[in-house]
């Protein structure tokens, strides 16, 4: 089973939260709701998936999600899984949307995977710079710079007005902020901050100085797993709907309590 979750950017605080879980087995797309969804009172479902407590299931990826990939008749197409550093023979949807985060150059949606230990006990995983577009045109061009190999360093950012846990990715010489790690991955990485150093190694994997901002800078982490580690096992990632075909009862009751507005 490959599994993604959808975050959404409440706009009023400009915070992230899961909101959805996608996955796809025996030929069949399933999305469910999470509990992130009951976080925020503005938050609004998604098109015609209004039941928060149901399982959707579709033998073709739902519009929600194909809609963030590039259409395989655009001339750019072949571009873009350059961008992506994905091979033809790897361009399954899940596989490009975990990649690619699924974003746009302003969106309030993100999709990400849920990272898993590798055989060799180690956490690893692509992502791209995010917030380059806010850069001075002058780091841009240094960005255009960078070789694959590069290594770039993690600096936590408490005092960033929009994210207390924001983690800046820097060059060693000179030193120069070329973006930052996406928000959903901020707290594994603040746990790896606390790992010997020589056990995170964060690099270039490829600079497309012709793609979007939000896919201009591939990056990707390589560090031991931490002791009791467990990713997206915060509450706001469980799913709402009983995914063992058991009683919703249980999700109507949560969204009596939280979201009386949506009970169907």
């Amino acid at each position: 089973m490959k599994v993604l979750y959808l975050a959404w950017q409440n706009p009023e605080d400009r915070n992230w939260v899961p909101v959805g879980r996608l996955s796809f087995e025996n030929g069949v797309y399933r999305f469910v709701y999470t509990k992130g969804a009951l976080r925020f009172a503005n938050f609004i479902p998604f098109g015609r998936m209004t039941d928060l407590c149901a399982i959707y299931e579709s033998e073709e990826l739902f519009p929600l999600f194909a809609n963030r990939l590039l259409s395989k008749s655009r001339p750019e197409y072949k571009d873009f899984l350059y961008w992506l550093n994905v091979k033809e023979s790897e361009e399954d949807p899940l596989a490009l949307l975990a990649r690619s985060g699924g974003i746009r150059e302003t969106d309030s949606l993100m999709v990400f995977p849920c990272p898993e230990k590798t055989e060799e006990n180690t956490y690893h995983l692509h992502f791209f710079s995010q917030g380059i577009r806010y850069l001075p045109s002058e780091t841009i061009r240094r960005i255009n710079t960078l070789t694959p190999g590069h290594l770039l360093y993690l600096m936590p950012d408490p005092q960033n007005p929009n994210d207390l846990f924001a983690i800046a990715l820097r060059t060693e010489d000179p030193p120069v902020i070329v973006g930052y790690i996406p928000r959903y991955l901020n707290r594994d990485f603040h746990a790896f901050l606390k790992e010997p150093p020589r056990n995170t190694r964060v690099v270039v994997e490829r600079v497309n100085s012709e793609a979007p901002m939000q896919l201009r800078l591939l990056c990707s982490i390589t560090t031991s797993w931490p002791e009791d580690f467990k990713p997206c096992s915060d509450p706001d990632y469980t799913p709402l709907a009983p995914l063992d075909n058991g009683s919703k009862e249980e999700c109507n009751l949560q969204l009596s309590k939280n979201r009386p507005d949506l009970r169907l």
